[in-house]
């Protein structure tokens, strides 16, 4: 896809698409309680690109989660365009590793999905499946099967399905994790240019960091179980980004010692 557009950071002076204050996330495992998320405080602003690291284990899907309503708030608010997050909705979307398309439809189908799911007329949902297949570069594969796709491709196909239902907010817990390196770079540049394009938030989790430097206005640092939030730190190179800059290797090695002082 073409060259990656750069966008100025949301400003933190308007209400934050998502307001994350003083969450806690406990689970019951028989008669021992699991904290797996304490007390995380995040404010996010309309456009934002944020990344989230940390080992495994420190609640990062946990957190996006919460934020997809798929999972309750033990305590603490979490709160979307200021009203609390009560359940999953079209407004966020989520996308994981395994792609989850349904392999008897076509790419079309599965991005035209949502909206005929939500009642759209069915021309109505075949112009926005059209809309999205061409902003993800899949015209040529509008009615190919998930099983004639790489998976590069089929990642594409699950970020557009999500744009079509109109999200704002779109999770993505470790997208690119099983692709080879040559179509996760690709991706990441496909990414942005999507993100910049439908002016989306969008959490993503990675353990990458060069990844995280790669994508992230912002990359937030969290420490092993309990999950806490760490860290917070604002990306400011100038993207696309090179990641055999001095700065960005600097910023490689700071956030390298974030992580391993929490080890």
């Amino acid at each position: 896809m073409g060259e990656v557009l750069e966008r100025p950071a949301a400003t933190g002076t308007v209400l934050p698409i998502l307001d994350i204050q003083h969450v806690d996330k406990r689970f019951a495992f028989g008669a021992e309680t699991i904290t797996a998320l304490s007390d995380a405080t995040l404010r996010i602003g309309k456009g934002e690109f944020i990344c989230l690291i940390g080992p495994s284990g420190c609640g990062k899907s946990t957190l996006l989660r919460m934020i997809a309503g798929f999972e309750t708030v033990s305590s603490g608010a979490l709160l979307m365009w200021g009203k609390p997050v009560s359940g999953p909705g079209p407004d966020r979307g989520m996308v994981f590793q395994d792609y989850g398309l349904f392999p008897w439809l076509t790419v079309s189908q599965n991005i035209a999905f949502g909206p005929v799911a939500r009642g759209r007329p069915k021309a109505e949902a075949a112009a926005i499946a059209r809309r999205f297949v061409e902003m993800v570069g899949l015209t040529r594969f509008a009615e190919a099967y998930p099983h004639q796709l790489s998976g590069g491709m089929k990642q594409r196909v699950a970020i557009a399905r999500v744009l079509a239902n109109d999200a704002e907010v779109v999770l993505m817990d470790e997208p690119f994790g099983a692709l080879d390196a040559m179509t996760r770079e690709r991706l990441q540049e496909d990414l942005l240019e999507i993100w910049a394009r439908a002016k989306l938030s969008i959490i993503f989790v990675t353990h990458a960091i060069e990844e995280a430097i790669i994508l992230a206005d912002r990359v937030v640092v969290m420490s092993p179980g309990p999950g806490r939030i760490i860290a917070d730190e604002r990306i400011a190179l100038p993207r696309p980004r090179d990641p055999t800059g001095v700065e960005f290797n600097a910023l490689r090695r700071h956030l390298s010692g974030l992580l391993g002082s929490h080890h």
